[in-house]
């Protein structure tokens, strides 16, 4: 069991040296689009909320 254990965090490290990660200008790039994307989804969702709300209000 022990010998599983250190293959596998052996096998993490080896794995993780592999991971090209992204420079600071990509991150905050793509930190921006998943913003922006969730605002818009928010504004969407919210207009549908309200739209369905006025149509039930005005049915009942």
């Amino acid at each position: 069991m022990k010998e599983k254990i250190i293959t596998f965090f052996e096998d993490v490290v080896k794995e993780m040296k592999k991971v090209t990660w992204p420079t600071k200008d990509e991150l905050k790039e793509s930190t921006t689009i998943v913003i922006v994307v969730c605002i818009l989804i928010a504004a969407f969702t919210y207009a549908v909320d309200m739209s369905i709300t006025q149509l039930f209000k005005g049915i009942f």
